[in-house]
């Protein structure tokens, strides 16, 4: 497992983490024992980021984070949460200083420690982006000792732009993917440039990336990829990135033959958003430790061809940036 420093945190942090969504909930059932098995798989190599969020299962996920800390003991690996999304509506106003203390207050319950390694923003209303008030918030968290850093959960890369400019952002949480790979084109070099770390969700395209979905796969009712294929729960660019199932199932085909012997599709994908050094960590989900030992290789996969990353470039732009290049 390689490894790059996340901003300016000076903090070492492995460049395939574990997304601790699934674990949470949204994705179908997966039981507390198997959420265990796949986070203990990925610590088992050498994962040593993760990343969750409060409203995962409405806690679930941070919970089953700190009963694996405790069985594991031993240094902590760094640990990311999320809050802002248990406001009901999700309105900038409800983004004050009691609220977040609140949220914050309680991922240190729920993660049984006594001091946060990174809380994000988790996709605020765009004009909290544009409110330096909520900013100086997480600056006094620090200086009281809830948190050591913060940054944001971005849906856009106008947002990320913005979140950086505010000098105590240390990192921007987006999607970046094969089927997203606007942010590379002016976004990783500004985030560079100021220093800012890159966590990348949503790698896999809500699994489409590993190549294993055909027009006859089928989702649990309790499943993203069912219930917010047009944003009826959240933004629809957190599911298969925003591209239409149909279009982006043909483009799947198309990626095949771009895929090394021995490597599978998901690893291919992840390799690829390694190949941008402006990203931090990539954070894919998994439910067994399988999975988790999958995604792990990727970071120990040799560099994709130049003629390789020409050809997914090309995909990008004939197939699939019509659908969401101008969105996100």
């Amino acid at each position: 497992m390689h490894h790059r420093v996340i901003g300016r945190t000076g903090r070492k942090v492995s460049e395939i983490g574990f997304g601790a969504w699934a674990i949470g909930g949204a994705w179908g059932e997966v039981s507390e024992s198997d959420a265990k098995a796949a986070l203990h798989g990925a610590l088992d190599q050498g994962t040593t980021f993760i990343d969750t969020a409060d409203v995962y299962g409405d806690g679930r996920s941070e919970r089953i984070i700190a009963d694996v800390m405790k069985e594991r003991g031993g240094d902590r690996p760094f640990i990311a949460t999320k809050a802002g999304r248990r406001l009901n509506p999700h309105v900038a106003e409800g983004y004050t200083r009691a609220n977040l203390n609140d949220f914050v207050d309680r991922s240190l319950r729920n993660l049984q420690t006594d001091c946060l390694d990174l809380v994000q923003l988790h996709c605020p209303p765009t004009e909290i982006y544009y409110q330096p008030d909520v900013f100086q918030v997480m600056e006094d968290m620090i200086t009281a000792g809830k948190i050591r850093h913060y940054g944001v959960s971005v849906e856009k890369v106008e947002e990320a732009l913005k979140a950086i400019e505010y000098p105590g952002v240390v990192s921007v949480q987006m999607i970046y993917n094969i089927f997203r790979q606007r942010p590379a084109s002016l976004f990783m070099q500004e985030a560079k440039k100021r220093g800012v770390g890159v966590i990348v969700r949503v790698p896999l395209a809500s699994g489409l990336l590993s190549g294993k979905m055909t027009n006859a796969t089928t989702f649990a009712a309790d499943d993203h990829r069912l219930f917010n294929r047009n944003g009826e729960a959240f933004d629809k660019g957190e599911t298969f990135a925003g591209v239409p199932f149909d279009v982006a199932l043909e483009a799947v085909e198309r990626l095949r033959p771009l895929v090394p012997q021995g490597v599978t599709m998901a690893q291919f994908a992840l390799r690829w958003i390694l190949m941008e050094s402006g990203v931090t960590t990539v954070i894919p989900g998994a439910k067994n430790p399988q999975q988790a030992k999958a995604n792990s290789d990727s970071s120990d996969l040799s560099p994709i061809s130049d003629e390789s990353m020409q050809a997914v470039r090309d995909l990008y732009e004939s197939k699939i940036a019509s659908h969401v290049h101008h969105q996100w």
